[in-house]
């Protein structure tokens, strides 16, 4: 796709938010570094970046220690998650506003708690430029919630079939061993991760399987993965 003649648009957007953020004190942090490089030189000249880094206990530390307006954050982090930042950004005796980009519209777990979490804004990765990070800045000033169109219809075609639905069923404990699940891992291993006995994660696991409607863990993974309830597999 050539997006030659939207150059001129993307520039006003960027500088409309960075006007809008004036001298706010930001913290950025994302898991791939080109995205981070990118965030800091979009927002130049504007605000005031106090933290540039990788990782959810980064991120965290930068945002207490710096006093910080705004996070910027990307789901996925080197270490932790963008909704778990959220979440202990959210818990500051003084919170910021929050801004999460998420990288896939079938993230659904990742928006889910996002927005579980009162997450201020959250913008597709594929829509920046375009507008969507100034309608959030926007909607944050006066104390709203912005949600980009299609992570909504994403997130709320999810949850079309009502609480009978796998995303509304699961609990955040199958999520995490789901997850687990599909990377490989053994019940032994999940329990040691997760500090749970192997028979509690086998009760866990049958929960999940009866959940998503199959008889095995490939099974299940594949469906986890299909639904968006977990991502693919990190090849790390």
């Amino acid at each position: 796709m050539d997006y030659t003649p939207s150059l001129t648009a993307v520039r006003d957007n960027v500088a409309a938010g960075n006007a809008l953020l004036g001298h706010s004190r930001v913290v950025v942090c994302s898991g791939s570094r080109l995205a981070l490089t990118l965030f800091i030189a979009a927002l130049q000249p504007g605000p005031e970046i106090v933290g540039a880094v990788t990782t959810q206990e980064e991120g965290l530390q930068k945002l207490a220690e710096k006093q910080a307006d705004v996070l910027i954050c990307t789901d996925r982090l080197e270490q932790g998650n963008g909704g778990s930042l959220v979440a202990q950004a959210k818990a500051l005796p003084k919170p910021p506003a929050t801004l999460m980009v998420v990288t896939q519209p079938r993230r659904l777990m990742a928006i889910h708690q996002a927005l579980q979490e009162n997450c201020d804004g959250l913008c597709l990765e594929s829509n920046l430029g375009f507008g969507s990070v100034l309608a959030a800045i926007r909607s944050m000033q006066t104390g709203g919630l912005y949600l980009d169109r299609n992570l909504s219809k994403s997130y709320f075609e999810a949850f079309t079939d009502g609480p009978g639905h796998p995303l509304a069923q699961l609990t955040p404990r199958e999520v995490e061993i789901l997850q687990l699940m599909a990377a490989g891992a053994e019940n032994q291993g999940i329990g040691r991760s997760l500090h749970l006995s192997v028979e509690t994660v086998k009760d866990h696991v049958r929960h999940i399987f009866h959940k998503l409607n199959t008889k095995s863990r490939i099974q299940a993974a594949v469906q986890g993965i299909r639904l968006g309830l977990v991502e693919w597999p990190d090849p790390r």
